[in-house]
Formats: C-alpha cells, structure tokens, sequence
C-alpha cells in the first residue's frame, strides 16, 4: 500500500504525459486547468451546501447521516478533481456517482448506516441499577 501511495504521483505524472502526446501540451494543459476550476467550483458549493445544512440543524432540522457522508463525498472528489491527473479524476468521477460510491463502498466492506426510527425501538423503559453516595462541596 505504501508502494502505491509513493508510485501514485509517477502514475498521474505518465497519464499527463500520455495525453500530451496523443494530443497535444496545450490540451493537456487546458485539461488540468479545467478539472482544476471544475474542483475549486464543486468545493465551493460543497461548501455553501454544509453550511446551509448546519444552519438547518441549529433551527431544528437534522440531517441523516448518509446525507453528511454524500455531501463530505462530493466534497472528497472536488478535491481529487483539482489533483492534476487523470488518475484521480477517474477516481472523483467514481466517488462523485452516488450509486456507484455507494457499491464500491458496501464492496470494500465500509460502515452501513442504519437510520435511527423510534417506531421501531420496541425497548421498553431501561432500569439501570447501582451504588451513589453523595458528595458536598
């Protein structure tokens, strides 16, 4: 895995280099630089979103917990967009398709989240037993 952290900008390094050749230094670079503005702009309103959302949650509206994930995933790819390489570009466009994310997340064995329902919580009152004493000051 180490290997492949280290390897990985020489991977991203040849991709650009290849598409150079195929077609040109000034497409590889206007390609850089779009994915580039692509990502800066996805963070952007990755970012407004979250914000609205937490403004939401102070006035009462909680958001699910898949919600906060999905949001931190586009957010995750906005950056993986302004890495220049095609590599991780592939690699955003996976994290940003919601359903494919979602099955590369159950494959890799990630957390499921369950939502919380509390018409389902058929738990009855919980007594917890125990020993206090009291402390003064």
């Amino acid at each position: 895995m180490r290997l492949l952290i280290l390897l990985l900008p020489w991977f991203e390094l040849f991709t650009l280099i290849q598409l150079g050749v195929e077609t040109s230094a000034l497409t590889a670079l206007g390609y850089v630089l779009c994915t580039l503005l692509l990502g800066l702009w996805l963070l952007r309103r990755q970012g407004l979103d979250i914000f609205q959302r937490l403004v939401a949650a102070q006035q009462g509206v909680v958001p699910g917990p898949q919600l906060l994930l999905d949001d931190m995933a586009l957010g995750l790819a906005a950056v993986l967009l302004m890495v220049p390489g095609l590599l991780s570009d592939v690699a955003a466009l996976v994290v940003m398709i919601g359903p494919l994310r979602r099955r590369l997340a159950r494959w890799l064995g990630g957390p499921q989240v369950e939502t919380y329902r509390p018409e389902q919580d058929r738990a009855g009152p919980t007594t917890l037993e125990g020993d206090y004493r009291r402390v003064d000051k």
